[in-house]
């Protein structure tokens, strides 16, 4: 059923749970996985002098992330699995790479919200509504 399984995480310590989650639906369907994470960094003056600095600390975020996602990846087993780091809106680009991987499935962590986050569209709820393809929401403590 399914073939391509795109897996968003955020690189929390509950990355690892929503990667295991996403294994074991992998090994069922004999999908192969794909990891990705995306640094969403806005600057504080977006058209002020700093955007110069601002892209280098975007640059070195994401390349601490791609670190970080690549011992990640080697801890969970999943070396040669395929990844990226993005660098823009969460929700636009899970749905991108989505739809550039083909994947039939996106895996990814959902927290319960209380109060006015509660009004607030989640990730989770935009990923579901805009991606073509099936959404499993894995439950974060």
């Amino acid at each position: 059923m399914y073939k391509q399984i795109l897996v968003a995480i955020d690189l929390s310590e509950n990355s690892e749970r929503v990667i295991q989650r996403a294994s074991v639906v992998a090994e069922k369907f004999g999908a192969k996985m794909r990891l990705l994470h995306v640094v969403e960094y806005v600057p504080i003056e977006p058209m002020g002098e700093a955007l110069m600095p601002a892209m280098e600390i975007e640059r070195d975020l994401v390349a601490n992330a791609t670190r970080n996602l690549d011992k990640l990846a080697a801890r969970m087993g999943l070396a040669d699995a395929p990844r990226s780091v993005e660098a823009g809106s969460i929700k636009s680009e899970i749905v991108r790479i989505a739809a550039e991987s083909s994947a039939d499935l996106v895996v990814l962590g959902s927290r319960e919200r209380h109060g006015l986050a509660i009004l607030l569209n989640s990730t989770e709820d935009t990923v579901l509504h805009s991606a073509g393809c099936d959404v499993l929401a894995i439950r974060l403590p």
